[in-house]
């Protein structure tokens, strides 16, 4: 029988303690503090740290009583252990590694990045690698060729500036739609039209292509979008809202496929918060079936901050034979996507 493993995330301002048995998911808790940092437009890190901390054992013992087993049960437990807010990781890595020492049981230090990926083993019975993986999150857009999730990552691209999800909240704010930005404007373009504002995608012409072939430019586009606002008084709402959101989603698409392309690859993972994104999804499907490219996207639910894909990429080391990590690892703020678990 597959090992049972607990993942806990505490990267940014989601405490999530998941629960997964080898590919199958069995409890996905979540407790968000995004109330929290609405008045000051983004998330504030003490806050989201003093946040974990008071929600740390309550969403533990709901993802037990979710899948229906006691603590002693645990194989292993997995914990992100970079990249994020320092103090946020720590509480998480605290709180594993105390764990694993009472009951003497094996720790992995995961990759908040791979993560992400990962979560796609339990949305799907095929392979992860290789495959392209497109990670688009609030603060990560990256283009990467997965030879081996667990012990094999390769960036092809990553963003030179913005990432995707921070130019969703910086747009969404000089629009006055609120925090977080994302859902706000996917909702609000819903209402629009994506061809009635012609904004910018950024390294995708000329000399900019051939020198930038995967990576992302997304603070140009958000100027555009505070220069059209200035000059044009009675804006529609919507229609900025859909032009905007089709200019980030159709760079992130047609880069990714040409990822995918150039390396012979036929199959695509996207992942990361942005993935929940209705847009992007509906022409990730449309375009992957023109280019005979195999797409898999995680349930939205999976595509934001959970403890699920931590489990789950602690439950791909094991099958992998990966080493567990030491008792004590220490957080990094700033960990690349190649550092996939931690010694």
């Amino acid at each position: 029988m597959s090992p049972l493993v607990l993942g806990i995330e505490t990267s940014c301002d989601e405490t999530a303690v998941g629960i997964v048995r080898g590919r199958t998911l069995l409890a996905n808790v979540i407790s968000s503090s995004v109330e929290e940092h609405v008045r000051f437009g983004g998330v504030v890190p003490e806050v989201a740290s003093r946040a974990h901390l008071e929600s740390m054992q309550q969403v533990i013992k709901q993802a037990l009583l979710e899948a229906k087993v006691k603590l002693s049960d645990i194989d292993a437990f997995s914990v992100t252990a970079g990249p994020g807010l320092i103090g946020a990781l720590l509480v998480g890595v605290s709180s594993a590694s105390a764990l694993a020492l009472a009951l003497n049981k094996p720790i992995y230090g995961v990759n908040h990045l791979n993560a992400h990926i990962a979560v796609d083993a339990l949305s799907s019975d095929v392979k992860i690698q290789p495959s392209i993986g497109l990670l688009v999150s609030g603060g990560h857009s990256s283009i990467l060729q997965i030879n081996n999730l667990v012990t094999d990552v390769v960036v092809k691209g990553s963003t030179i500036d913005d990432a995707a999800g921070e130019a969703f909240d910086k747009v969404a704010r000089i629009m006055g739609l609120g925090f977080p930005g994302g859902p706000l404007i996917d909702n609000q373009a819903k209402l629009g039209s994506k061809d009635a504002i012609n904004f910018p995608r950024a390294l995708t012409q000329g000399n900019d292509i051939e020198k930038n072939k995967y990576d992302f430019s997304f603070s140009g586009l958000k100027t555009a979008v505070s220069r059209y606002l200035a000059q044009t008084p009675n804006f529609n709402r919507a229609d900025v809202a859909a032009s905007f959101q089709e200019a980030i989603v159709d760079v992130l698409i047609s880069k990714s496929l040409l990822a995918c392309k150039d390396s012979g690859i036929e199959d695509l993972v996207i992942a990361g918060g942005v993935a929940a994104n209705s847009r992007l999804r509906e022409l990730a499907k449309q375009r992957c079936e023109v280019a005979k490219v195999r797409l898999r996207i995680p349930p939205a639910a999976l595509c934001t901050d959970n403890g699920a894909m931590v489990a789950a990429l602690g439950s791909l080391a094991i099958s992998e034979g990966v080493k567990p990590s030491a008792i004590g690892i220490s957080a990094d703020s700033a960990a690349g996507v190649d550092q996939i678990v931690w010694a």
